[in-house]
């Protein structure tokens, strides 16, 4: 099977994955914001900011070595688990006892047990690193998103039992663990790798020198990621966090939903195409165009019909979300199609470009969330979006150096996409107003004009580029109109 059959194949598994495993987390997560409040969100938010800090030490880019080289050996495997395993154990044991301290920063001494009960991700996110990584290596997406739904619906049905139950805040660490825990048993069984009990410091600094830009990548990524978060339940409270932490969310499924099922198996098909430079081209221009085709319309769709969207979804008592994700919709334009240049810049083997890009990033972040958050939460938000227009030509100008992109035929890659997008927006602004000046039945008003929009962005595809509406109809049909053979 080809590189391209199996990236194809993988896509359509990555899209299973994501898709299935989103919309049941979207489902229980529309549940749970129904059953609990701002506040519970905000505390797990707040509790989520040192998890994923902690992370950091875990996902040290090990993984990622193991995807990217072509060299994989045994040792590399069993050192690598064994070494995740130990910071796993290290940081479980750190985060049950640094817990009080870290609540009585954010003055919040609830959070002292829900920190203790979460910290035991870190020992069961180890247990799985290692197998993740070696299915993804060999294009077992099928088995990754059996992981992915098999997790979502387990820990999701656990969430809300627990909040039908009244835990309340519980209800959200408890679908946490046993979420992460139904993933990696899963993982095991998926593979069949077992590690052997051998660590070989040759192959450790292998892996090392590899995974130190990544580490130092996710340091930076963490801050970039977390510091609104931080700033805001420092500053502002827990309720406010929470607020915010809804909008993000959405952003974030969206974001899971359009762009990384075809940046998931972005790395292992760069990485086999790192020796043809021209390939390697071409499969970044078709991820970006399909990518921007999907994600576009959806962001700008969604900034229009957020008001209704929101109180239809979730109801009246998070209504100060809508202006946080009006605004955080903007920002999906440039990151929908700015996840593929750490896969580039990885594959060929230039991780600390992801740093120093990264760096830039945190230095306008930390700035521009330290002057937006006395203003609340809406000016963050809007301190994220300018940040991430100011970098965005420059990690693009570090790709075009890399791997030899005219800066035009890049940007015509999505052209057609963004400007068919912001039509599609205007159209769906005066249809959304009509309707409401029929109906205030909001159950009627979105999916409605959710289902024109969709449609006459699509005939604006058809219209305007032809070739692109085939190639897109080509990629997706290919596995079932041609049969694939494996090698013998």
């Amino acid at each position: 099977m080809s590189i391209r059959e199996k990236a194809i194949q993988g896509v359509l598994w990555s899209a299973l994955q994501n898709w299935g495993s989103q919309v049941g987390s979207l489902l229980v997560f529309f549940l749970l914001a129904r059953l609990l409040t701002p506040e519970a969100f905000g505390l797990v938010a707040m509790a989520n900011i040192f998890l994923a800090f902690m992370q950091i030490f875990l996902q040290q880019g090990f993984a990622q070595s193991l995807i990217q080289r072509q060299d994989l050996e045994p040792e590399h495997i069993d050192t690598a688990f064994w070494t995740n395993l130990a910071i796993g154990a290290c940081l479980t044991a750190f985060g049950l006892t640094a817990a009080g301290w870290v609540a009585a920063q954010f003055q919040q001494p609830q959070l002292t047990p829900i920190l203790q009960v979460l910290s035991l991700l870190f020992l069961i996110t180890a247990c799985g690193n290692v197998q993740q990584a070696l299915l993804e290596r060999a294009f077992n997406f099928r088995a990754t998103a059996t992981r992915a739904l098999a997790a979502t619906l387990v820990g999701g049905a656990a969430g809300i039992g627990l909040a039908l139950a009244g835990f309340g805040v519980w209800s959200l660490v408890g679908q946490q663990v046993i979420q992460e825990l139904t993933g990696v048993l899963v993982l095991w069984h998926a593979s069949d790798w077992r590690p052997r009990f051998r660590v070989s410091l040759p192959h450790f600094w292998q892996l090392f020198r590899f995974g130190m830009p990544i580490l130092g990548f996710n340091f930076l990524n963490f801050l970039n990621s977390r510091a609104d978060d931080l700033l805001i339940g420092y500053f502002l409270g827990a309720v406010p966090l929470g607020y915010y932490s809804i909008a993000y969310r959405i952003l974030g499924v969206m974001q899971q939903l359009l762009v990384q099922t075809s940046q998931q198996i972005a790395l292992p098909t760069f990485s086999r195409l790192q020796s043809d430079l021209e390939q390697f081209r071409q499969a970044f221009y078709t991820a970006t165009q399909l990518t921007s085709l999907i994600a576009f319309p959806v962001f700008l769709g969604v900034l229009v019909l957020a008001p209704e969207l929101v109180v239809m979804l979730f109801g009246e008592q998070w209504t100060p979300s809508i202006p946080v994700l009006q605004v955080l919709s903007l920002a999906g334009i440039f990151q929908s199609i700015s996840f593929f240049k750490s896969s580039v810049f990885m594959a060929m083997g230039k991780p600390s470009w992801s740093l120093w890009l990264s760096l830039l990033t945190v230095v306008l972040n930390l700035i521009g969330f330290s002057i937006a958050v006395r203003w609340g939460i809406v000016a963050v938000a809007a301190a994220f979006v300018i940040r991430g227009y100011v970098v965005f030509p420059i990690g693009q100008w570090a790709v075009s150096r890399l791997i030899h992109i005219p800066v035009l035929v890049y940007v015509k890659q999505f052209t057609v996409p963004l400007l068919s997008a912001i039509t599609m927006a205007g159209f769906l602004f005066l249809l959304r107003n009509w309707m409401l000046a029929l109906t205030s039945l909001y159950i009627l008003v979105v999916p409605v004009s959710a289902l024109l929009g969709a449609l006459f962005y699509i005939g604006l595809i058809r219209f305007c580029s032809p070739t692109l509406f085939y190639k897109l109809l080509t990629i997706l049909y290919s596995p079932f109109t041609k049969k694939v053979k494996t090698p013998s």
